[in-house]
């Protein structure tokens, strides 16, 4: 027993956590399900209110580029405005979501937390499903949107899982070391909030990095360490400029070594940390 202890405090966290993950996979399962009826159970519309946010967001950008800012709602590559934001939009609200909702999700389960038996490394995981099955609905009705205007889904969306993949990572690796520092620092779920306020505007989503780049190519190379670039930008590649996620290879390595690094931190940063979450609880 000494010895498999010993070979388990050698694992590294990044492999520890994600072995945990893949042998509990029913169970975060069941508590997505909770968690989603649990988010939305004193509502009258229910999930609907996962979607009027969203909806009202969108509606409130594409009213101020075009309407207020006259001139930079024009369309982009034959598609409308509206569908070229929605398309940055998108992703950008899973992204929030799970970094939202997952930096408190220790604090929101304090009670599995302080069971000695119970394995807390799947909770930010629970927040990430949670998340995914909102996105899933949004992406089907951008994607009846897309249809109704005309622009029906082709071979190059078969790409939106790969992207989906690499923000449920990217997402994971912020979330991992958020959910256990906001234990011992409860004004980072505050810091949390005013980060996704900036980072929206510093993310391709309202502007377009073609123009950027041909104005001020320096900024656009500083703009694209952002790893959100990369996935905004793929799901418009994959929606609107029909690029393949290998013809900007390097932005691609990029983006896996930082996401990977990242991943590694974060699990870390929880790992070490667990021994002492129910103390501070």
């Amino acid at each position: 027993m000494i010895i498999s202890a010993t070979k388990k405090e050698k694992t590294p966290a990044a492999i520890r956590i994600i072995k945990d993950i893949a042998g509990n996979l029913k169970l975060i399962q069941e508590l997505s399900k909770n968690d989603l009826k649990k988010r939305f159970a004193d509502s009258y519309f229910g999930i609907l209110w996962a979607f009027v946010g969203p909806i009202i967001t969108i509606c409130v950008y594409w009213f101020i580029f075009t309407v207020g800012l006259r001139g930079t709602g024009d369309d982009v590559n034959g598609y409308p405005f509206v569908l070229w934001l929605i398309s940055g939009l998108i992703p950008w609200f899973l992204f929030s979501d799970i970094l939202n909702t997952g930096t408190g999700v220790l604090l929101e389960y304090a009670y599995l937390v302080k069971k000695i038996v119970f394995n807390i490394s799947i909770l930010p995981i629970v927040k990430v499903v949670t998340a995914t099955v909102i996105h899933l609905i949004l992406l089907l009705f951008t994607l009846l949107i897309f249809a109704g205007t005309g622009h029906f889904p082709d071979v190059y969306m078969l790409q939106i899982p790969y992207y989906m993949v690499a923000l449920w990572i990217f997402s994971s690796a912020c979330v991992f070391m958020t959910s256990a520092v906001v234990l011992f620092f409860r004004d980072l779920g505050q810091i949390v909030n005013i980060f996704l306020q900036v980072f929206i505007w510093i993310t391709p989503i309202m502007w377009q990095d073609a123009l950027v780049e041909e104005r001020y190519p320096m900024l656009i190379g500083i703009l694209r360490l952002n790893p959100m670039y990369y996935i905004v930008k793929g799901y418009r590649d994959a929606m609107i400029n029909h690029v393949w996620f290998w013809e900007d290879m390097g932005l691609t390595i990029y983006f896996w070594i930082v996401t990977i690094l990242l991943f590694v931190l974060g699990s870390t940063v929880f790992v070490r940390l667990k021994p002492h979450f129910s103390d501070v609880i």
